[in-house]
């Protein structure tokens, strides 16, 4: 459980680095430690306060077909920004954005994770059956 939580903000850390290296709009002052930070108070605003938003705006994510989730997220990173002074967002448009790209790398980074574990069980059970 440990080593999944450690991993996932592993992840969250990677995806903010790209974010902010890919748009303009999306700033970062400082290193790897400033990074762990902005990917745990991300994971903790996504974790607490976004089921509750989510809910809430379901009616327009309904609406709308779900592109209101676009708007609710980029309010998350908005209020992650606000929260963590180095991390800075210029506007709500590229805190959509940045928020868009965050999800993508996360999606991408945690299919490589689950094809690499799954290869990894794979050699693992192999070579058990081989010494068994």
């Amino acid at each position: 459980m440990l080593r999944r939580l450690i991993w996932d903000w592993g992840i969250a850390a990677v995806a903010v680095a790209l974010t902010a290296g890919l748009l303009s709009g999306v700033h970062i002052d400082g290193g790897f430690g400033a990074l762990l930070l902005i990917a745990l108070v991300w994971g903790l605003v996504n974790a607490i306060i976004g089921p509750i938003a989510r809910l809430l705006s379901l009616p327009l994510t309904l609406i709308t077909f779900g592109l209101f989730v676009f708007v609710v997220n980029g309010l998350l990173f908005l209020l992650t920004s606000a929260i963590v002074s180095r991390l800075h967002v210029d506007n709500f448009g590229w805190a959509i954005l940045g928020a868009i790209v965050i999800s993508f790398v996360t999606m991408v980074l945690e299919g490589v994770e689950r094809r690499v574990i799954r290869r990894n069980d794979r050699r693992s059970n192999r070579r058990a059956r081989a010494h068994g």
